[in-house]
C-alpha cells in the first residue's frame, strides 16, 4: 500500500461511506498547532498533540528512555490513541502544515503508528498546505470521536538503539537526516554537543520533497536515496531526535526500500554517553 495519499484521494474517501479517521498533527510547538487547528482544519479531523503522543518524556541518561522524543510508553499510547478514535481495523490518514521545508511531524505520527501495529496509515501528500491550495474546505468544527479500540503492539518497524546504530554505521549505511552543516558538526541549534555519528552519511530529509511541498515522485526518490545507500544490505536513519529520521524513513518507503531501522534516540540520545564517539568534518 502507498503510504502517501493524494488531496483528491482524500476527498473522495471523506466523501465515501466509511470515511478514514484523520489525524491533525501540525506542529511547533503543540500549543500553536492547536491554536492553527481551532481555527480551521479538514472536516472530520482531530488533534494529536505530537510531543504529548507521540513520544515519551525527555531523557538525559543513556537507553529508550533517553533523547528529545523517545518512544512513548505503549500503554500510554494505546490509551491516547483510543481517545483520538484510533482503531486496529479502520483506516488513517494523518496530516500536518505542509509545506517547504516540512516539519516532520507527520512522519512521525505515520511511523510510531505503524510501529505500534495499525495496518492502515497514510500520510497527506503536501499536507494542510495541499489541502487548501486545491480549494478544498475546512471546518472550525470540532467532531467527538467514539472511542477507538486499537491494541498498541510495539515493533511492528524496526529500531535501533546506540549500539545498533554504531554498528548499522559500520556495517552497512546509517543515513543522518539532519542539515548539511549540523551533519558536520559546524552548528547545533537543539543539541548540546555538535557532530554526527561516525560512519554515517547525510541526507537531508528535505532534499525528499519537492517545490510543492509534495514527496518526489518514487522514481527521483529512488535515484536520490541510491546515490547515499548504494547496494547496502542493511540501512538505519536517525536525526537530532527521532523526528525527521522518521520523515527519511517513510520516504524510503514511497521509494520502494521498505522501511529501515530507525535509532528513535537519535543524536540527542547518543550524546547523553560522553563515551560514544563524534565525527565533525566532511565525510570521508
Amino acid at each position: 500500500m502507498n503510504p502517501l495519499i493524494s488531496v483528491a484521494d482524500l476527498a473522495t474517501a471523506l466523501a465515501s461511506a466509511r470515511p478514514p479517521l484523520v489525524l491533525d498533527v501540525r506542529f511547533p510547538p503543540s500549543s500553536a498547532g492547536h491554536a492553527a487547528y481551532q481555527e480551521e482544519h479538514i472536516p472530520g479531523a482531530v488533534f494529536l498533540d505530537r510531543d504529548a503522543v507521540l513520544a515519551g518524556p525527555p531523557g538525559t541518561e543513556p537507553g529508550p528512555a533517553g533523547g528529545r522524543h523517545p518512544l512513548p510508553d505503549p500503554a500510554a499510547l494505546q490509551e491516547a490513541l483510543r481517545s483520538l478514535g484510533v482503531s486496529a481495523d479502520h483506516p488513517v490518514v494523518a496530516y500536518d502544515e505542509g509545506g517547504v521545508p516540512p516539519g516532520g511531524s507527520v512522519s512521525r505520527a505515520w511511523w510510531i503508528l505503524r510501529w505500534a501495529g495499525h495496518p492502515d496509515v497514510r500520510v497527506l501528500d503536501g499536507g494542510f498546505a495541499a489541502w487548501k491550495r486545491d480549494g478544498r474546505p475546512t471546518t472550525v468544527e470540532v467532531v467527538e470521536k467514539q472511542p477507538g479500540d486499537v491494541t498498541v503492539r510495539p515493533g511492528a518497524l524496526p529500531v535501533l538503539d546506540a549500539a545498533g546504530a554504531a554498528e548499522t554505521a559500520a556495517t552497512g549505511v546509517l543515513i543522518d537526516a539532519r542539515a548539511a552543516v549540523r551533519f558536520r558538526g559546524e552548528e547545533e541549534p537543539l543539541d548540546p554537543v555538535a557532530g554526527r555519528i561516525p560512519g554515517a552519511r547525510n541526507l537531508f530529509y528535505a532534499d525528499t520533497i519537492g517545490p510543492d511541498g509534495r514527496f518526489l515522485p518514487a522514481e527521483e526518490l529512488r535515484g536520490r536515496i541510491a546515490e547515499v545507500v548504494g547496494d547496502a544490505g542493511t540501512v538505519g536513519t536517525y536525526c537530532g531526535s527521532g523526528i525527521t529520521a522518521a520523515h527519511l524513513a517513510l520516504a524510503m518507503t514511497v521509494a520502494g526500500y521498505g522501511t529501515p531501522a530507525l535509532y528513535v534516540g537519535s543524536w540527542s540520545e547518543w550524546i547523553t554517553d560522553p563515551d560514544r564517539p563524534i565525527a565533525k568534518g566532511p565525510a570521508t
